[in-house]
């Protein structure tokens, strides 16, 4: 089985068995249909993948590469707060009506700071320690600024990013406040994973240990049933990730640069999504 199907049973297993539900709790979500959209959660939930072995991407159902790339590109390359720049959909109930998101996620990246070095924004601020000082203990993003939170239409679940090089290894940490399981686990382990090994390239490394620290893991109980079924799925082996390495900037490098070899997964699940 892929790595990352074992980690993904195991973690559901532990939450629905050990999890905490929030029926009897004042909640914000709800589902479509106005009623509350209750959780069984665990907290402090920590996944770990050793980049060097295999791809991170789950085969019990299908994980796009291309459209959770599209959106990291859209955060981390492009930099931007605007759905218009997104071809997928997936941040249309959270845009105003000109396509913002207000100052969330890229925005928070584009803004330039001040440093010894000279006048940087958060991701050139890590390409240029990553080539320059890579064992530095200091390479970090954040993105929860809360100056900014009251103009942010969704507050930032996926908040922060630590780099690490041990060696000539690029080692990674996503911290994530919360995480709606069935929908964005391995969505986002996709497109870290994918980060990390798209920031090792370019600045001379190799790919290491992505960890994935979640504080909120919850699923809802309308995903219930359908989580039940997909960890008892058959599992296949991981595919093989390619990333075209002819490319050397950062900013250069479009969806159509990444691809998966012998990428054999279970059928797709639809599922309600909570708002």
């Amino acid at each position: 089985m892929s790595y990352a199907d074992k980690v993904f049973i195991d973690m559901c297993r532990d939450i629905l068995k050990n999890g905490i539900s929030s029926k009897g709790q004042k909640i914000r979500p709800h589902w479509e249909d106005g009623q509350p959209a209750h959780t069984i959660k665990k907290f402090g939930v920590v996944n770990r993948y050793d980049l060097s072995k295999e791809f991170p991407i789950m085969t019990l159902k299908h994980t796009s590469l291309k459209k959770s790339v599209d959106e990291i590109l859209w955060i981390w390359q492009k930099k931007s707060n605007n759905i218009n720049d997104l071809k997928s959909k997936i941040w249309d109930s959270w845009a105003n009506d000109d396509g913002s998101i207000g100052k969330a996620y890229g925005y928070q990246l584009g803004i330039k700071h001040q440093y010894k070095e000279g006048l940087f924004d958060q991701v050139d601020r890590v390409l240029f320690d990553l080539k320059n000082n890579p064992y530095s203990r200091r390479i970090m993003t954040n993105i929860y600024n809360h100056h900014d939170l009251n103009e942010m239409n969704l507050y930032p679940c996926a908040y922060s990013m630590t780099f690490n090089v041990t060696g000539n290894k690029l080692n990674t940490i996503l911290n994530q406040r919360s995480q709606d399981i069935l929908a964005a686990n391995n969505w986002n382990v996709v497109q870290y994973a994918t980060l990390t090994h798209l920031f090792a390239h370019v600045s001379g490394l190799e790919p290491g240990e992505f960890v994935h620290v979640i504080a909120d893991a919850h699923i809802y109980d309308r995903h219930i049933p359908l989580i039940e079924e997909l960890i008892t799925r058959k599992q296949y082996e991981a595919p093989q990730f390619i990333m075209n390495k002819e490319k050397d900037d950062f900013y250069d490098f479009l969806t159509t640069d990444f691809k998966l070899n012998g990428y054999k997964k279970g059928e797709h699940i639809s599922f309600p999504i909570a708002i």
